[in-house]
């Protein structure tokens, strides 16, 4: 009987080291390995990189403020926005008295920011994602801020719609996802647009 529980645990400690070396190991670096050859700029976070310098991966939103640029989604995680190892909803249902609160206070925010605008604003401009670090808004969302940033960039109005337009990224194959924009990309377009004019 003794001889078979060794028996058993020798099996199992083998298992064990087996499958440690292939699950933890071999497994991930062979993904590791094929990423890196296969896809080595969304391996490495799909980093946007100018003049050397890193400026944000597009598939993390990023906290702008400026009335110059396109503001994002409003992120969930704390203490800061976007913290990529805090990533979560608020896990608040539309029928929660705090969601609403948040709402309403972001949509007079917005409102404020650019008081001209009588537009209705765009839910994605006052809710947080479900990881609350999406990178993208939806076009509308974009068009809502155009009138306030040709304002603030001493721009025409119709160059930001162009712009915003020119960066739609569509339906993955035509069915999959919704349009939408990505917020860095966006941004940086803008800049190079005012650049161009200095």
């Amino acid at each position: 009987m003794l001889t078979d529980a060794i028996k058993q645990l020798k099996t199992a400690i083998i298992m064990l080291i087996i499958f440690t070396l292939l699950t933890g190991l071999i497994y991930p670096g062979l993904v590791t390995g094929l990423a890196q050859l296969l896809f080595p700029w969304q391996a490495n976070g799909s980093m946007l990189v100018q003049n050397g310098k890193r400026l944000g991966s597009v598939l993390i939103g990023q906290s702008f403020t400026d009335p110059k640029y396109f503001w994002g989604r409003p992120s969930a995680t704390t203490p800061y926005p976007y913290n990529a190892e805090l990533s979560t909803g608020s896990n608040l249902g539309p029928s929660n008295p705090d969601f609403l609160k948040t709402v309403k206070e972001r949509v007079a925010a917005l409102q404020k920011s650019n008081p001209q605008n009588q537009v209705k604003v765009p839910v994605d401009l006052v809710t947080a994602s479900g990881s609350g670090l999406d990178p993208d808004i939806s076009p509308y969302g974009a068009y809502y801020q155009a009138p306030h940033i040709a304002l603030a960039r001493q721009i025409p109005e119709a160059q930001v719609y162009a712009l915003i337009q020119k960066n739609i990224q569509r339906r993955i194959f035509g069915i999959f996802g919704e349009p939408r924009v990505n917020v860095l990309e966006l941004n940086l377009a803008l800049d190079n647009i005012s650049m161009q004019k200095e």
